[in-house]
């Protein structure tokens, strides 16, 4: 919790002190008299595996695919990890321009999962100046694979778990962009009486321009729970990779030490070490449709 704190204050400290410096040039210069909001945070509703403060606008919807491969330490025989596969499908849609509900389903233990993410603070300039973007998650992830116990089938609540974030990001510059995902995960069955049902974890991230197409990102969760009380061996998950915007299309193509692409799969369920070469290639895949054009 110490890494918690501390982590959350320097981060309240450069936003704050970011605030009192004289307006960014990171939008169209406008009268002051109009409050000039700050886009293109992000290049994507993700960072890389967890959400960002990106939301779709009102009538959008995003098909998105994510794929991941096996570990590269598997060898020749598994050819790097290329024969192996993990995917989630998911669409999005923005119902507001305040409100996104998305829903998806993943190889990860057959999961199904919902979301719904409200954006609560926009950055903007003057007049009224808000140093921040704030957005809140919540989502609720169904798994329907088979338990091993067969009683345990028929209890539909030991399928559930929850998380619940609070994205808080700031564009500093154009090419410059840092996150921070305060994260609460809940599981109604854990695997051993050991495993906690709670966890608490914070994320950081961020991305930086090269070009007015491509971005280098990247994301690390820390969980807060001491590792003692999980009964196998669990890693934070760290994942690095580059984004693309292609012709309404977004790639991107990443390295990861987590398999899973939902939040109760990635922070809390990461068995695999970067310093073991337990590394994962994968990639995205987005595209936004306009079901309804703006007023």
């Amino acid at each position: 919790m110490k890494i918690f704190t501390l982590a959350f204050s320097l981060f309240v400290v450069t936003i704050t002190a970011a605030a009192q410096e004289e307006v960014l040039n990171i939008g169209n210069n406008r009268p002051a008299k109009d409050t000039s909001y700050v886009t293109g945070t992000f290049m994507s509703t993700r960072l890389l595996n967890g959400q960002s403060t990106e939301s779709l606008a009102a009538g959008e919807l995003e098909l998105r695919i994510g794929h991941r491969f096996g570990a590269i330490n598997l060898g020749l025989y598994e050819f790097f990890g290329l024969d192996l596969a993990n995917i989630h499908l998911g669409l999005d849609y923005g119902i507001f321009k305040w409100m996104t509900v998305g829903i998806g389903r993943g190889s990860y233990e057959k999961t199904v999962d919902g979301f719904l993410k409200f954006s609560v603070l926009r950055q903007s300039t003057f007049p009224g100046e808000m140093p921040v973007s704030l957005s809140f998650f919540t989502s609720l992830a169904i798994r329907t694979m088979d338990w091993e116990v067969t009683e345990q089938n028929s209890i539909f609540s030991s399928r559930l778990s929850y998380a619940d974030q609070i994205l808080i990001s700031r564009k500093f510059n154009k090419r410059l962009s840092l996150q921070l995902v305060p994260t609460y995960i809940h599981r109604n069955l854990v695997p051993l009486t050991v495993d906690p049902n709670d966890q608490w974890a914070i994320g950081t991230g961020g991305r930086v321009k090269l070009t007015e197409k491509i971005d280098l990102s990247a994301e690390y969760f820390y969980i807060a729970n001491r590792k003692t009380y999980f009964g196998e061996k669990v890693y934070n998950p760290l994942s690095a990779g580059v984004n693309i915007e292609t012709a309404g299309h977004v790639f991107s193509l990443l390295f990861t030490n987590s398999p899973g692409m939902i939040d109760k799969a990635f922070i809390g369920g990461t068995t695999g070490s970067w310093s073991k070469g337990d590394i994962i290639f994968g990639f995205n895949i987005s595209r936004v449709f306009i079901l309804k054009s703006p007023k």
